[in-house]
């Protein structure tokens, strides 16, 4: 399981820095941090999806792990977000603290049910 979770956020780091280049983006574009966190996100997580398919849990990229793995990571970013615009949080705790959550969350979610082999 370290191996996996090695190689996990290995991607992840460069998952971060797209997730976070496009939030900067879309808040310069004025868009509210729920919708920044979600559009950055989902960017992010394409990525996430198919490298660590390919490279981290060696299993194939379906559309419906896909779907799976979006909708859920998606939820988790917008809701992250929707929290941050409630209690008024910089934009750099929001990303901050999704990141966290997203790294932990994402790895157990992709390890035991999106990628848990057939």
């Amino acid at each position: 399981m370290l191996t996996f979770f090695a190689k996990y956020l290995t991607v992840g780091m460069v998952n971060t820095l797209i997730h976070w280049v496009t939030f900067f983006i879309a808040l310069s574009l004025g868009l509210m941090q729920s919708t920044a966190n979600l559009i950055a996100f989902c960017m992010a997580v394409t990525f996430s999806f198919f490298v660590n398919a390919r490279w981290t849990f060696k299993q194939q990229a379906t559309a419906w792990r896909y779907i799976l793995y979006v909708v859920f990571m998606g939820a988790m970013a917008f809701s992250v977000g929707c929290l941050a615009d409630r209690l008024g949080l910089y934009p750099i705790i929001t990303l901050v603290i999704s990141s966290a959550i997203s790294l932990v969350c994402g790895f157990l979610f992709s390890r035991f049910i999106v990628f848990k082999g057939e």
